[in-house]
C-alpha cells in the first residue's frame, strides 16, 4: 500500500510538472549545477593580513542554448576562503560579494556577477557568509562555451577584501550553443560596470562678501580642497575634501557654519539614532589666533541600510579676539561613534574665509572660542538633505590599495567611522 501510494503520489507530481512544462513551454533548457574548489589568495582592507585559503563555489547555467540568447548564470558560495578577521561582529545584511565568471570555448568573455548585500550577523572569527550571485550572458558563437570562476570581492561595511585563484580552476558549467535566429555576431557582449565614485561638484562658491557697508552680516566663504591624515581604529589613511566656511555676524562674534560638500556614499548597515557626532576645530589666522570648536547634532533617527547618510552642518560661534582681517581655515576633524573616535589632521590648509574682526573681552587670541554648536543660530545657509548614492569615494581613497576598514553602524557595541575615506560619507547639499 505504501508503494502504490508513493507511486501514486509521483504520477501527481509529474503530471504537474507535464502542465507546467506545456505552459512555460521548451524556450528554457535544464539547468545544470557544477561544485569547484581552488585554492585563493585574498587580501583585506589595509592593517589586515593577507589570507589564504580555499573558495568552493557552486555554478549553474542552462545546459544548452542558442545563439542569441541571454541565459542567466548563478555563482553559489559553498565556501569563502576568507572569515571575518578577529576585529569586529559583522551586522545582518552588511556584506556583498561580487566577482567575474569566465567564458571560453566558442565565445570569450567575463561576466559581471554580484549578489545582494543579504547575509547573517557574522561574529568576529566567524566564516564569512556570502549571498548567491547572479549574471547574464549573451550567447554569440555556436558550439560549447565553458564557464569558470575567477576573482571576486568581498565588500563589508564598505570596505573591499579582494580574492584571487592561486592556481588554475577547472570548469565548473558547459553550455552546448546551437545556431539560431540570432545570428553569430563577431563581437563580445558588452557589461555594465557598477559605478564607483561620484564626482566632485565644480561649482565654487565665491570668496567675496554677500554684501558690501558696515551692515554685513552674512559672510560667505570660499570652497577648499583640504588633503586630511586620518588616525582611525585599525590604522591610518587619508582623503580630500571639499569645505566651505560661513559665518553670520551677530553683535561682535560670528556665527560659523562648516559644510563639506562631497558625498558618495549610502548606508552600508542599518544605523542607530543619536550614535554618530562630528565636530571640527576651525583654526584662526593672520590677525586673530587660536581655534574655534564646531560640531554638528547627532543622527536624529535610525538610518536604514542603502539610504543617503546625512552629516548636518558644523555649527560654532567666533568672537574674535584681535581686530584686523582674520583668516578662518578647515581644522581637525573628529568623527565619535559609540564609543571609538576617529581624528582627521589636514596635511595641507588653505583659507576658506576672511574677516575684517574687532577684538572682544574674552576672544579667541590665541586661544579656543566657543559658545554652543549643535544649533543652527546665525547660519546663513540651509543644512543639506540626502546626497548621492553610490560607492564612489571609496575607489577614489581605497580601491588602489583595498581601503580601510569603513565600518559604520552599530558593530559589537563600535563604530568604526570613516577608515581611509573620512569624507565619503558626507551628504549632498541644497542651495537656497
Amino acid at each position: 500500500m505504501r508503494r502504490r501510494g508513493t507511486t501514486a503520489g509521483g504520477t501527481g507530481a509529474l503530471l504537474v510538472l507535464c502542465a507546467a512544462g506545456v505552459l512555460l513551454g521548451p524556450a528554457v533548457a535544464p539547468a545544470q549545477a557544477a561544485e569547484v574548489s581552488y585554492a585563493t589568495h585574498c587580501v583585506p582592507p589595509a592593517g589586515i593580513d593577507p589570507v589564504d585559503g580555499t573558495t568552493k563555489v557552486e555554478i549553474t547555467a542552462p545546459a544548452t542554448a542558442k545563439v542569441g540568447d541571454t541565459v542567466d548564470i548563478g555563482w553559489k558560495f559553498v565556501q569563502a576562503a576568507s572569515k571575518n578577521p578577529d576585529i569586529i561582529d559583522l551586522p545582518a545584511n552588511s556584506v556583498q560579494p561580487s566577482g567575474v565568471l569566465k567564458a571560453a570555448g566558442a565565445q570569450t568573455a567575463g561576466v559581471a556577477m554580484r549578489g545582494p548585500r543579504e547575509n547573517p550577523a557574522i561574529p568576529k572569527g566567524g566564516a564569512m557568509v556570502l549571498s548567491d550571485m547572479k549574471g547574464t550572458l549573451k550567447l554569440t558563437a555556436a558550439g560549447e562555451v565553458t564557464l569558470t570562476p575567477d576573482a571576486y570581492t568581498v565588500n563589508a561595511m564598505s570596505t573591499d577584501t579582494k580574492c584571487a585563484p592561486k592556481e588554475t580552476v577547472q570548469q565548473a558549467a558547459t553550455i552546448q550553443v546551437t545556431a539560431g535566429g540570432g545570428g553569430t555576431p563577431t563581437t563580445t557582449p558588452t557589461r555594465t560596470a557598477t559605478p564607483t565614485g561620484s564626482a566632485t561638484p565644480t561649482h565654487t562658491a565665491t570668496a567675496t562678501p554677500t554684501a558690501t557697508g558696515g551692515g554685513q552680516t552674512d559672510f560667505t566663504g570660499k570652497e577648499v580642497q583640504i588633503p586630511y591624515a586620518c588616525k582611525t581604529p585599525i590604522g591610518d589613511k587619508s582623503a580630500t575634501s571639499p569645505v566651505q566656511i560661513n559665518a553670520r555676524k551677530n553683535g561682535g562674534s560670528y556665527a560659523l557654519t562648516v559644510q563639506f560638500k562631497k558625498s558618495v556614499m549610502d548606508s552600508p548597515a542599518e544605523i542607530p539614532e543619536d550614535s554618530v557626532k562630528p565636530s571640527m576645530e576651525v583654526v584662526l589666522g593672520s590677525a586673530d589666533q587660536g581655534t574655534v570648536h564646531v560640531e554638528g547634532p547627532t543622527n536624529a533617527s535610525p538610518i536604514k541600510s542603502g539610504d543617503p547618510i546625512a552629516v548636518p552642518d558644523l555649527t560654532g560661534t567666533y568672537k574674535p579676539g584681535a581686530s584686523g582681517s582674520s583668516t578662518l581655515s578647515p581644522g581637525v576633524l573628529t568623527v565619535k561613534a559609540l564609543g571609538t573616535t576617529t581624528t582627521c589632521t589636514p596635511t595641507k590648509t588653505a583659507v576658506s574665509l576672511t574677516l575684517d574682526t574687532t577684538g572682544q573681552p574674552g576672544g579667541a587670541a590665541g586661544g579656543t572660542s566657543t559658545s554652543g554648536g549643535t544649533s543652527s543660530g546665525g547660519s546663513s545657509t540651509s543644512g543639506g538633505g540626502g546626497g548621492d548614492s553610490g560607492d564612489g569615494g571609496l575607489a577614489e581613497t581605497g580601491a588602489s590599495d583595498h581601503g580601510g576598514l569603513k565600518a559604520l553602524g552599530l558593530v559589537a557595541g563600535t563604530a568604526i567611522l570613516l577608515g581611509g575615506a573620512v569624507f565619503t560619507f558626507l551628504p549632498g547639499r541644497r542651495t537656497r
